[in-house]
């Protein structure tokens, strides 16, 4: 289901269609207005053409750290998967030793 949706930036209005939820179209845009409205405001930049280029960079970069931050995540994971097999492994070998020792240990009848 294709949507439409009509807005108005930094003076100039915008109409794009996507295959995407209403809903999520109009988050985006206020999430992206929001950016833009924290350009404005750090940079002191009034020029409508420098602050959509000066918002777009940031983003950019904020979606640069993000997959970063992933990646390390992914990365720890798989770290964490490792050690977790590997403590697995040494439990199985220990349950399996004392299991082997008490059927030794369990035919004796001494014990």
């Amino acid at each position: 289901m294709t949507n439409e949706l009509s807005f108005d930036i930094l003076g100039t209005t915008f109409s794009i269609k996507a295959d995407e939820d209403e809903e999520y179209l109009k988050k985006i845009l206020k999430q992206y207005k929001a950016a833009i409205n924290s350009t404005q405001s750090i940079s002191g930049i009034n020029e409508t053409l420098n602050i959509a280029i000066l918002t777009g960079f940031l983003l950019c970069d904020e979606i640069y750290k993000l997959k970063q931050q992933l990646n390390e995540l992914r990365e720890a994971q798989a770290e964490a998967d490792d050690e977790s097999s590997e403590v697995e492994d040494r439990t199985i070998r220990v349950i399996s030793k004392l299991e082997h020792a008490l059927n030794l240990f369990g035919n004796d009848k001494n014990i």
